[in-house]
């Protein structure tokens, strides 16, 4: 298969062109490098079946020759980033989500949407099953994420449904592991960065409230399961183990030995009270569940990250 990734310099966008170039494929990445690294993707430079679009998706894409699946992945992903870049996330969900629906029809490809979990908001159904339709707030801070994604969601269903377009859709939970930005803002790289520096692991809230964590190699395995699949979706992909953010503190301070407290801040506005995937459907479709325990994985994270933050 000849793949366009976009966001392909991010976390799971450079995953995603490792494991599609291991298994034979052409890649052609596609990133503004607003949050994704030219280091993700550095030493892919010299496959030949590799090639990189430094653009941003929100404007005309163009990309020469065949292809056959378009994998959307573009789109800041930390509450941070998108908290301090709202109109881009805006953007790139809407206009972005347009302009590679439109590279998919033309080239007569497939469509893979990395939607999320968060259009789920703070739930009201728990554990959160596909057909649950959100608790979300669009017009708090959080909405631009998550509303962008809501969107994207619809308007790949109308591609599909008015052009014939083939699409599939995956939301996506917490996931982590190597290449995770250090200071992105989200719970596993802060707390993370946090331990190895020896520095107090920051908790918001009372730490009561939950979420489930997927390594990035199962994660990237079950989006190319749905990928091959028949299965349009929407598909939740992620781990339905779920821990307290406390927890995930206590597990993180066990993994790497740190002697770091914790203490407490205010909870963020919306910031949602649990998020747990039903993955009912993945097994059934898919065949697939994650399979990486969170100790194992957390350390394996862990030493990536202390080797990154040793590097001069």
């Amino acid at each position: 298969m000849r793949v366009v990734v976009a966001g392909g310099a991010g976390f799971l966008g450079s995953h995603l062109c490792d494991r599609l170039l291991e298994r034979g494929d052409e890649v052609v990445a596609i990133d503004n490098l607003l949050t994704g690294r030219l280091d993700n993707i550095a030493r892919l430079f010299g496959n030949e079946r590799f090639s990189f679009q430094h653009h941003d998706v929100s404007s005309f894409v163009h990309v020469p020759g065949p292809v056959d699946a378009v994998l959307h992945f573009a789109s800041p992903a930390s509450p941070r980033d998108y908290l301090e870049m709202p109109i881009q996330t805006l953007k790139v969900g809407s206009l972005g989500t347009h302009n590679l629906l439109g590279l998919a029809k033309d080239k007569g490809a497939r469509f893979l949407l990395a939607s999320t979990s968060e259009v789920y908001g703070d739930p009201q159904v728990h554990p959160q099953p596909e057909e649950y339709w959100g608790h979300v707030n669009p017009v708090g801070p959080r909405g631009v994420y998550d509303e962008a994604k809501r969107f994207a969601e619809a308007m790949a269903m109308a591609y599909h449904r008015f052009h014939g377009v083939e699409v599939r859709i995956a939301r996506i939970f917490n996931t982590y592991g190597p290449r995770l930005r250090p200071g992105d803002g989200r719970v596993v790289s802060n707390f993370l960065c946090q331990a190895v520096a020896g520095k107090p692991l920051t908790i918001f809230g009372d730490g009561s409230q939950t979420r489930s964590f997927c390594y990035v190699d199962d994660e990237v395995a079950g989006l190319l399961a749905l990928l091959g699949s028949s299965t349009v979706g929407p598909m939740n992909i992620g781990n339905p183990n779920e821990l307290t953010v406390r927890g995930l503190a206590e597990l993180v301070l066990e993994v790497t030995g740190s002697t770091s407290e914790l203490v407490h801040e205010p909870l963020p506005l919306d910031d949602p009270t649990k998020r747990r995937p039903d993955i009912t459907l993945a097994r059934r479709a898919l065949g697939w569940e994650p399979r990486t325990e969170l100790r194992v994985g957390l350390a394996r994270t862990a030493e990536w990250l202390g080797s990154l933050l040793s590097t001069p």
